[in-house]
């Protein structure tokens, strides 16, 4: 049993790189359903129950400490490539559809959270919670929201199935509506955007070692000035001492992000290899109690995107909204960054720029989307 601080250290980072190694190695379909940080969590979290490592107060305290300080630079650095300018000129047309996907999943996790309130008892609402900051931005923002509401690790779980398997059938449907565009369209009277163009950034060079050492100081010191920060600004039942340092870390990176700094090489890579690290820590500290609620969650799930695929249907036909589009939006909320591309590609290749840009907006807004969302809930829980 393992009972000091570097041999789990090296468990975490063993665990972490896994599941994307072997998914870069073979390509196996199985991902696409179970992408590596799910099943990532799963075994780390298999490892905790089999005692593995004592969780002593050494232990326990190295955790706390890596999510304290690594969330935070993890949002940091997933701002960098986030550029306010690019995504301003997309248009209104194209923010319009975004923001009615936004409006559309918000009303949607209200209406689910209210449905199945009754089976929802207690604090079980905020796997929905977190749920809502990763489908408007990704799973850095589910473990922000996490973080910021105070949920236990236990219940990340929940929501890190959830996603998953919804996010896959999701993406199963949009990839089959394509067929219908010219019809749905001709009902929307909307004009297609196939042929729309967006200027794509330049490829910035390959990962050098110096830039993984420069970018993980900036994200380390960003994360801890933004916590020293947090302690002087007013708390309230909203915003904690932890919602402050998770705004701040994202605004810093935002503000980089507009800098000549934002060109370097690397801090992508770096924020990919983070999350997957911090998951790794969080499934570390829970177990499989209460996975038997796994199917409340998925058909919470299921009702969320069922309501929001309503709502933008009929946000599409008032305002003339074309289906790629909405196709695009919906899939950079739910989807993020990694998956809006391919759906773009299938749509038209002059698309991908604007999945990859609506899917950085979503990664800005997320959490913050997110953390209301939650506090709604959990007003409504008290009600």
């Amino acid at each position: 049993m393992i009972q000091t601080v570097w041999p789990y250290l090296a468990v975490m980072l063993l665990a972490a790189g896994l599941f994307p190694a072997i998914e870069r190695r073979t390509g196996w379909k199985v991902f696409s359903v179970l992408p590596p940080i799910v099943l990532t969590y799963l075994l780390v979290t298999a490892l905790a129950v089999s005692g593995l490592w004592q969780v002593n107060a050494q232990i326990h305290a190295a955790q706390s400490m890596l999510v304290s300080r690594l969330v935070p630079a993890l949002l940091f650095l997933l701002m960098i490539n986030c550029d306010l300018r690019a995504i301003w000129a997309l248009g209104p047309r194209v923010l319009a559809v975004f923001a009615c996907t936004s409006v559309s999943l918000f009303v949607a996790f209200i209406g689910t959270f209210l449905i199945y309130r009754g089976w929802l008892p207690g604090d079980t609402w905020q796997p929905l919670g977190a749920l809502s900051g990763s489908w408007v931005g990704g799973t850095a923002n589910m473990i922000a929201v996490k973080q910021a509401i105070g949920m236990s690790d236990a219940l990340l779980a929940m929501s890190l199935l959830t996603d998953a398997l919804c996010y896959s059938m999701w993406v199963v449907v949009l990839f089959s509506v394509a067929r219908l565009a010219p019809a749905f369209n001709r009902w929307t009277r909307a004009k297609s955007s196939g042929d729309l163009v967006v200027a794509e950034a330049k490829p910035t060079g390959p990962t050098t070692p110096e830039s993984v050492l420069l970018w993980l100081g900036m994200a380390l010191l960003a994360a801890a000035l933004a916590g020293w920060l947090a302690t002087k600004l007013p708390v309230s039942s909203m915003l904690s001492a932890t919602t402050w340092t998770i705004l701040l870390a994202t605004a810093a990176g935002l503000v980089v992000a507009h800098t000549p700094l934002a060109r370097y090489p690397g801090a992508g890579t770096i924020s990919g290899a983070l999350l997957i690290s911090v998951v790794a820590v969080l499934a570390s500290q829970s177990n499989f109690h209460g996975i038997g609620a796994a199917p409340l969650y998925l058909l919470c799930g299921v009702t969320v995107i069922a309501i929001h695929a309503v709502l933008l249907v009929g946000f599409a036909k008032l305002f003339r909204f074309d289906l790629f589009l909405c196709g695009i939006a919906s899939l950079a909320h739910i989807g993020g960054v990694a998956a809006t591309p391919i759906l773009a590609a299938s749509y038209s290749k002059s698309l991908v720029p604007v999945g990859i840009l609506l899917a950085l907006l979503g990664y800005i807004l997320g959490t913050g989307f997110g953390i209301v969302v939650a506090h709604l809930m959990s007003m409504m829980a008290l009600g």
